[in-house]
């Protein structure tokens, strides 16, 4: 057995697209994923399943879901390996965890708009682009960095973001 984490975008932010995470471990259970655990409330499962077929577990989650609760999801399910190559290929030195994001792509930024991003970060940020993660150090926070609002936009791919804390903590959890 493989053991996945999946990263749902956008449930339980601000109000809307509400999922509880005991319903989504039904759901994950439902489509033959075990030993289903979540982190936190923003949509991340931790979860082993049998076989390679993941782009059809992702169609089946985000019908799933749609059908149950009205709203279909983005999902990136990545296996533990590349969540501990994102750590490993982590290019900045901070200890402090929610200063450094991680931006999971759906795939590999065919023509990233590097001159915008450079653009709109501000003084302090710094970015780097590896393989399917965009790394982003926003010291004066996320929430008020226009360079993680557009970084998709530029990056021409679907994405979805955690903070260092919360990487190392699923990587911790499926490591179990």
């Amino acid at each position: 057995m493989t053991t996945y984490i999946a990263l749902f975008r956008g449930i339980n932010v601000g109000g809307k697209n509400i999922l509880p995470m005991k319903n989504l471990v039904k759901i994950l259970e439902s489509t033959g994923c075990v030993e289903v655990q979540t982190y936190l409330q923003s949509g991340n499962a931790i979860f082993k399943r049998n076989g390679n077929r993941i782009s059809e577990l992702k169609t089946q989650l985000r019908l799933r879901i749609k059908k149950l609760y009205g709203f279909e999801p983005e999902i990136l399910i990545l296996d533990l390996a590349e969540f501990k190559t994102a750590i490993d290929n982590n290019p900045f030195d901070t200890q402090d965890g929610n200063t450094l994001h991680f931006f999971f792509l759906d795939s590999q930024p065919k023509y990233p708009n590097v001159d915008k991003l450079i653009a709109i970060k501000s003084k302090s940020e710094e970015f780097k682009l590896l393989n399917k993660v965009f790394y982003l150090f926003a010291p004066e926070g996320f929430g008020r960095s226009k360079l993680a609002a557009q970084a998709e936009k530029c990056l021409g791919v679907s994405s979805t973001a955690r903070n260092r804390n919360t990487v190392s903590k699923l990587v911790e959890l499926a490591s179990r």
